[in-house]
């Protein structure tokens, strides 16, 4: 009887390390919202910033709207507006909280439709802890960035395919043109994951261009005052990336594939702090075309949340490492499968850790029924109990 009692415990115990709760953070609606980050605040709430209206790129009205979570009610805040420059789009906003405990929001103005004519915005603000409504910002700039070495290195990666013939051609001498334009080149840069402080203070705000298909990282030595851009990582359609430290320093930059079939993740790495990128390549991850993101836990495990397809947005995964992404030994699919509905999409995620040990996730959720953001709450145990 009493070991049946301990093995009833242990079970029970077990049990309860398992962790997930998941909700809507407002109810479906026709607007489109989309490209969500998740912040913890100091006092334990939580922040989230996405972007809302009739569209992206070309729809005039789109605006920056975050709401909060009250660890004390439990409960999200109504939508509130963040940013708006009226007649002009905004998007992909990011928001991160660095070691002197400043809010940094940055996000790009769309300014003529197009992708490519993207001006990234930053604010920062000390007085963030409101129960409603917009932080207090103490100071705003834009970001631009001169991508160092951009016409030598797309030189030498698009060279070769520029002397074939064909659409792939064309491609690469356009690629090639517009790397030698300054002011192509330096416009077009903007966000869509996590910035990370490395132990120097150095901060690197991960961009890409859909202009190149390359990612950069915006650097800034001074705490967020100035930035310079890095080597752009080149390859064949590698963007959004999403960058962590591993224990001997090197950096790794995990990005999304929008270049041609098989569709995996890319990776590219740093040796020097972010400022030189190796060429992306593949990985065995799959990627459909659609943003992820990997950040490091405390115990050092690596967490990725990204779409396990070749095609579709209509299955999430959580994927967990304990050997810095050498191999990914646990799965669980937070939303959908590759085997389920496909009318649905579940995509764009932005990954914390909080410092209760649960990791927080918000994502796009998008149904037939209509457009939200979600956010779920799991834990480790949960991931490694598979679906």
């Amino acid at each position: 009887m009493r070991l049946f009692a301990a093995l009833l415990c242990a079970l029970t115990c077990a049990a309860a390390t398992l962790e997930y709760s998941g909700e809507l953070i407002f109810p479906l609606e026709k607007w489109h919202n989309h490209s969500s980050s998740i912040v913890e605040l100091p006092n334990g709430d939580l922040l989230v910033c996405w972007f809302h209206g009739s569209g992206e790129r070309t729809a005039d009205d789109v605006l920056i709207q975050a709401a909060r979570w009250n660890h004390t009610t439990k409960q999200w805040s109504a939508p509130f507006t963040l940013a708006d420059t009226p007649g002009f789009p905004e998007t992909n906003p990011i928001l991160y909280i660095d070691s002197r405990q400043r809010l940094f929001f940055a996000w790009p103005l769309i300014v003529a439709h197009k992708w490519e004519t993207a001006l990234m915005k930053y604010r920062i603000s000390t007085d963030y802890q409101q129960a409603s409504g917009p932080p207090k910002w103490e100071f705003q700039d834009n970001i631009v960035l001169i991508p160092k070495d951009i016409a030598a290195l797309t030189k030498d990666f698009a060279g070769p395919a520029a002397r074939e013939i064909g659409p792939r051609a064309e491609r690469a001498k356009k690629q090639i043109e517009h790397a030698e334009d300054e002011y192509f080149s330096r416009m077009g840069w903007f966000t869509r994951t996590h910035p990370l402080e490395l132990p120097s203070g150095r901060i690197l705000m991960p961009m890409y261009s859909d202009g190149y298909s390359y990612g950069i990282m915006a650097i800034s030595d001074d705490g967020g005052m100035t930035w310079t851009g890095s080597q752009p990582i080149v390859g064949e359609g590698c963007i959004q990336p999403s960058v962590v430290r591993k224990k001997d320093g090197t950096l790794v930059a995990y990005l999304r594939d929008n270049g041609p079939p098989p569709k995996r993740a890319h990776v590219s790495y740093s040796k020097d702090d972010g400022v030189s990128w190796t060429r992306a390549r593949d990985t065995e991850i799959l990627n459909p075309g659609t943003s992820l993101e990997n950040i490091r836990l405390r115990n050092g495990d690596w967490i990725m949340v990204y779409n396990d397809l070749e095609q579709g947005r209509y299955s999430l995964v959580a994927a967990l490492s304990d050997d810095e992404g050498a191999t990914w030994k646990w799965r669980r699919h937070l939303d959908g499968s590759p085997s389920g509905d496909k009318t649905s999409q579940y995509h764009y995620p932005s990954v914390i850790q909080a410092r209760d040990g649960a990791i927080h996730v918000t994502y796009s959720y998008f149904t037939p029924q209509g457009k939200a953001i979600k956010h779920v709450r799991i834990n480790e145990d949960w991931v490694k109990s598979g679906d």
